[in-house]
């Protein structure tokens, strides 16, 4: 896992499909979701630790750039 499109691909397959018009409120809507699947086992640790960290910078990259 190495991008925010392989997050929405893996989500994808399990039918999980997010969309709100407010992208940081979709990006804490996945990592919900992520914790999710890894407490059913359906994600091992590293793909968990990685998604989390992708979504993180993502907002970090959000708010930075949208001056929140």
């Amino acid at each position: 896992m190495k991008s925010m499109l392989d997050i929405i691909g893996l989500l994808k397959q399990y039918g999980i499909y997010i969309y709100t018009k407010d992208r940081i409120g979709d990006l804490y809507l996945m990592e919900d979701e992520i914790k999710e699947l890894y407490k059913t086992n359906v994600l091992d640790i590293k793909d968990f630790q990685m998604a989390l960290l992708i979504l993180r910078q993502e907002e970090q990259r959000l708010k930075r750039e949208n001056n929140y």
